[in-house]
């Protein structure tokens, strides 16, 4: 995990990476983040300058400002594309992002931490790997967190060994899938929310695609919008659920 849906992270500094190949979508799922979501999309096009990229901004369930917001940005932005679900649901927005994608390559942001050097690295990798993940417990990451979300971290990954018997070091945070494995993995997963992309990851580690993961350096930037400790009981619910549906590696 390099964080939950709710927390706020520092961007990295980047170098150019000139892209010409493979295509890339990038999907953003927004909840209730009117106001923010016009500063950084304004940022990501600052960011991402030089790319060719798809953006799917979806925003579900929101009871605030930000459906309108937007659509605002989706009409002033060439690359963004808005899309609007009725209940939030962080999963299902992922999902929606990547059905809606049609691209060599999908990358998953939140609208508070996002990487021109991740997607740098993505572009680096794209043929030689199946999934490229950002790892907050990789020996050269560098996490900024405070102590509780940096043992929630290592407990997740923790169960992430036990219960299911994986290799990978992170679920959660920035991802970037290629086409073939969204083809063949997507319509098998039927976790929502906060496990989705858990259940992603686990189910195309498994099949046999290959996963590269690399550092990452995460900082928050603003208060965690959810709280850390509400969210665990339902994680651990959620995880003894799934490893009731997909058991454990042998």
């Amino acid at each position: 995990m390099l964080r939950s849906p709710a927390a706020g992270m520092k961007l990295l500094p980047y170098t150019l990476f000139p892209m010409t190949s493979p295509s890339l979508t990038i999907v953003i799922p927004v909840h209730n983040e009117a106001g923010f979501v016009t500063t950084a999309i304004d940022t990501i096009d600052r960011q991402l300058a030089g790319l060719t990229f798809v953006m799917y901004l979806v925003e579900n369930g929101s009871s605030d400002g930000t459906a309108a917001e937007v659509d605002v940005l989706s009409d002033h932005y060439g690359w963004l594309r808005a899309l609007h679900l009725p209940q939030a649901d962080y999963g299902a927005a992922l999902r929606e992002g990547f059905r809606m994608a049609d691209t060599d390559w999908m990358i998953a942001f939140d609208i508070d931490y996002f990487s021109r050097p991740f997607v740098d690295e993505v572009l680096a990798q794209a043929n030689g790997t199946d999934i490229v993940l950002a790892s907050k417990r990789d020996p050269e990451a560098d996490d900024r967190r405070g102590l509780l979300r940096r043992l929630g971290t290592r407990v997740f990954n923790l169960l992430l060994s036990t219960l299911f018997g994986s290799q990978v070091t992170d679920t959660h945070g920035m991802k970037a899938i290629n086409r073939k494995v969204l083809d063949a993995v997507l319509p098998t997963v039927v976790s929502t929310k906060d496990l989705f992309d858990t259940e992603l990851v686990l189910r195309a580690e498994r099949a046999g695609y290959r996963i590269a993961e690399v550092p990452a350096v995460v900082e928050e930037i603003r208060p965690a919008r959810s709280s850390y400790l509400k969210r665990v009981p339902r994680t651990l619910v959620g995880l003894l659920q799934l490893r009731k549906l997909l058991g454990k590696k042998q």
